[in-house]
């Protein structure tokens, strides 16, 4: 896909979503960002876009909602008057015990990273056939493709991220003939969180085999890579500096 002039819409645009934003803008696209709670980072993402020459929108959504999903992808559309490219990193990331699990943990959680990915990718199918055809990029994350859960306390975040590939193979088979083409992006030790330690941040860095953590800018790479290829789809893109490996 030719990236100039195209429209993207991406959900949860904070941290790595701001990164990928800017380099979406910088290859010429128009960026569309949606926040639930964040909307200081969304705005400065929105920022960073026109600061790359750009038009940029901010729109706040629950993605649990399917009418709100409509409004947000039909807002879009109609701000920028096409939708080439969807983008979904909303995500519930939260440590809890086996045993402190409640349906309403177990529910948030994929009804966030795994549902709003699904009534996201209905509500924008037909603006992307409008547009001749399009990409969708999900999220996973390392540990789900890897096949195997490595740490607990996260249970109903690996069961969604393994759906997420589920979905994205799915999805690929049915939009394949309207040139749609459909993979996820399964971000390995990125940005460190706030709350690490620096002896910690370190343990990561020694723990993948290219000795450091990617940085955003992995993210939006891949990114890229996926959106400007005509034939990539169904796929499941670690970017993790190898630390599947170990």
């Amino acid at each position: 896909m030719e990236l100039t002039g195209k429209v993207a819409l991406i959900t949860g645009g904070r941290r790595i979503g701001a990164a990928v934003a800017e380099r979406l803008a910088s290859r010429g696209v128009d960026v569309a960002l949606s926040y639930n709670r964040s909307g200081a980072e969304a705005e400065k993402a929105a920022d960073r876009v026109r600061g790359a020459g750009r038009a940029a929108s901010v729109a706040q959504a629950d993605l649990t909602r399917p009418s709100e999903v409509e409004r947000l992808v039909e807002g879009t559309a109609a701000r920028f008057g096409r939708l080439d490219i969807l983008i979904s990193m909303a995500s519930i990331y939260r440590h809890t015990a086996f045993d402190a699990l409640t349906d309403e943990d177990w529910t948030a959680t994929l009804d966030v990273d795994l549902s709003a990915a699904w009534r996201l990718a209905r509500a924008a199918v037909p603006r992307l056939r409008a547009a001749g055809g399009g990409r969708i990029v999900h999220f996973s994350d390392w540990i789900a493709a890897s096949g195997r859960p490595r740490y607990t306390g996260y249970l109903p975040y690996y069961v969604a991220k393994r759906a997420v590939m589920g979905l994205t193979e799915a999805l690929a088979l049915e939009l394949a003939a309207d040139g749609i083409l459909v993979n996820a992006i399964a971000p390995g030790p990125m940005v460190p969180p706030s709350h690490l330690e620096p002896d910690e941040i370190e343990a990561v860095g020694r723990a993948t085999p290219v000795g450091r953590w990617g940085g955003a800018e992995a993210i939006a790479d891949a990114v890229v890579g996926v959106l400007q290829s005509d034939f990539i789809t169904g796929e499941t893109i670690r970017v993790d500096g190898g630390r599947h490996l170990r």
